[in-house]
């Protein structure tokens, strides 16, 4: 059974409300796509009947894994290249110069999915910072979704997850072999706090951010809900730290005190700074 516009209206409507996501009208296809898995483990007979069964009854908890199923966005170990070298070369250094007094440096990523990004993130600063290893390094990896996020505690990756831009070396430096793939070692794993945090609902008290990276995600908000989310951001990055969104983002248009930082072929920010805060 096909899904009725009305049952795509519904889920379109409660993933605005719960996580900000826009749907466009073209993406039934997507609904259908990822809501399968979860009618079928709900015993329903098609995707159809699982909206039926939403629209008719409250169900908090299925309703939740239904946003969560449609929020999934793709990731992968040093996702785009370009954005790591500018991290390892001119980024990260510059940080740690910065903050060698106090030797602390806080660093967010901010919408992590199954984890390969805060790892990649963990793994750049073990293998080229090796200063850091006295630090206060505090590495928070938030997700809307709790499955991904238990998925990405575990850190364990399929053979073609972790072909998608870990290279043998760092493999064989920070994984393990198992029979169902790779886990990132323990030590590794250690270094990542994960959290449950909602971009669209109250954010917990978080302290200053040195470098928050949210990439790929402001592309499914409408307008008010990307100017609210990077209202908050200002309110929790140092006012010399950095933004990293994806490559086809920007802040132009939406929030003028953010300022692009000239590194060809990634997108960071930072703030102006005489509207720091």
């Amino acid at each position: 059974m096909s899904l009725s516009q009305a049952s795509f209206e519904f889920v379109r409507a409660a993933l605005r409300q719960r996580s900000g996501h826009n749907l466009e009208d073209d993406k039934a296809y997507l609904v259908e796509t990822r809501l399968l898995a979860v009618a079928r483990r709900h015993k329903f007979k098609s995707v159809e009947n699982l909206v039926l069964h939403l629209r008719s009854r409250t169900n908090e908890k299925l309703m939740a894994e239904v946003v969560e199923a449609m929020a999934i966005g793709e990731t992968f170990f040093f996702r785009d290249g370009r954005p790591f070298e500018v991290l390892r070369q001119t980024v990260l250094p510059e940080l740690i110069e910065k903050r060698s007094a106090m030797r602390c440096l806080n660093i967010w990523s901010a919408a992590c999915s199954s984890g390969q990004e805060p790892y990649s993130i963990a793994i750049l600063c073990r293998s080229f910072f090796p200063v850091l290893a006295g630090w206060n390094v505090r590495l928070l990896a938030s997700d809307l979704s709790s499955a991904m996020l238990d998925r990405a505690r575990r850190g364990v990756y399929t053979e073609m997850e972790i072909a998608r831009g870990l290279s043998p070396e760092l493999l064989n430096a920070y994984g393990k072999k198992q029979d169902n793939g790779w886990q990132i070692n323990d030590d590794i794993r250690r270094t990542v706090e994960f959290r449950h945090i909602n971009l669209n609902e109250p954010w917990p008290e978080l302290p200053l951010m040195d470098l928050v990276l949210l990439r790929n995600v402001l592309i499914y908000f409408d307008v008010p809900t990307k100017q609210q989310i990077l209202e908050r951001l200002r309110r929790v990055l140092q006012p010399d730290g950095y933004l990293l969104l994806g490559g086809a983002e920007t802040t132009h248009n939406l929030d003028e005190r953010f300022l692009p930082v000239s590194f060809d072929g990634a997108s960071f920010f930072q703030l102006r700074r005489h509207q720091a805060m």
